[in-house]
């Protein structure tokens, strides 16, 4: 593929540079002036390596779907690098981007919306095949009877439209699509949030098994902690456009070093009384994006901020970007047991069970 090599080492595969996305938000008709912008990515960086599950979490609002699609440049970024084995995917056009496109696809979180009701699933999962001109019409439906297995589907369900499907077999569609042309990165856009628990665990581990078999690399969009913790390798906590801890997913939930991840893993559920009520529950709502706070973003929910995160902008070190790192007291709890290990034990259970959902 012109432009794009393969690489096999073992290394990064993705490497994000302060990524940016800005809405210019205008004012007038005819001669319009801008008034503000919208900083709905602010910044972020981070690297996903080869066969490797980086998670993408926070609340609704912060900027993780846009993330996403800059990454895939579904939309165009407003600043920053991304940068796919070593080129910069910002500065592609015609053939190599397109080439870029083959390598990286997506999974979308509605099941339902995702797929065209009117193509048959033969046809939705074959039309990346044509689009990258890839084998003829014999191979294209060996390769369609191929992915549907893989999935956990039946060939002859191929002949079928979307609306015959439950809600877990239409995101198994989705995932064959996304499979189709044999992609190096998939982006998985909250791909369980809308269905129910125990198909979010037949599709997580269907993601799994198939990470193992293709080596994949996933970029895993979610707000199900439980579901990340099942699925990731490492996690980045995004808060109001910015990436605000970064750490191995075992060390994250073990040791949560920023009071916002503090706050969301505070938010888990959890039957025990004794461990409810422990950690400072987080208070107010998210900022707007057109006016963020100055200095740390968090500091207008935080109940550990001081003077100097109201002024002082902290940057990522050391994968947290937080003032007082290191100086803030003990939340006396493990958040890598509990209800979240009993959840992971659940969805391996559900797994055993009918794939068919």
């Amino acid at each position: 593929m012109s432009g794009m090599n393969r690489s096999a080492d073992g290394g990064a595969l993705l490497e994000v540079e302060n990524l940016a996305k800005h809405y210019p938000i205008r004012s007038g008709l005819i001669l319009a002036r801008e008034i503000g912008r919208v900083r709905a990515v602010d910044g972020v960086s981070f690297t996903l390596r080869r066969g490797e599950t980086l998670a993408l979490v926070g609340e609704s609002g912060c900027g993780k779907s846009t993330t996403a699609r800059l990454v895939l440049r579904l939309i165009e970024p407003s600043a920053g690098s991304v940068r796919f084995e070593g080129t910069d995917i910002t500065k592609l056009e015609g053939p190599t981007l397109k080439a870029f496109r083959r390598r990286a696809q997506i999974v979308f979180q509605d099941p339902y919306a995702s797929l065209n009701p009117r193509l048959t699933v033969g046809q939705t999962i074959s039309e990346p095949l044509e689009v990258h001109g890839i084998g003829d019409s014999a191979s294209r439906r060996a390769r369609v009877e191929e992915l549907l297995r893989l999935v956990g589907l039946a060939p002859y369900q191929a002949a079928r439209f979307a609306h015959e499907f439950s809600g877990g077999q239409r995101q198994r569609i989705g995932i064959a699509r996304a499979l189709s042309t044999e992609p190096d990165l998939v982006v998985c856009d909250e791909p369980v949030s809308a269905l129910d628990v125990s198909i979010q665990a037949q599709v997580v581990n269907l993601l799994r098994d198939l990470q193992q078999r293709l080596g994949l690399s996933y970029l895993f969009i979610a707000h199900d902690l439980a579901v990340v913790k099942h699925v990731a390798d490492r996690i980045a906590v995004m808060y109001l456009g910015r990436i605000v801890e970064i750490a191995e997913k075992r060390e994250l939930f073990r040791n949560p070093r920023h009071p916002y991840t503090r706050a969301l893993l505070a938010a888990i559920p959890h039957p025990d009384p004794a461990r409810r009520g422990r950690v400072q529950p987080l208070g107010g709502d998210l900022p707007s994006p057109l006016k963020p706070p100055s200095g740390c973003r968090f500091h207008t929910r935080c109940p550990f901020a001081i003077e100097r995160c109201r002024h002082e902008e902290p940057a990522l070190t050391d994968g947290v970007a937080c003032h007082r790192d290191g100086e803030l007291p003990s939340h006396g709890l493990d958040f890598s047991g509990g209800l979240t290990e009993k959840a992971a034990r659940r969805m391996a259970l559900y797994a055993q069970g009918s794939v068919a959902g």
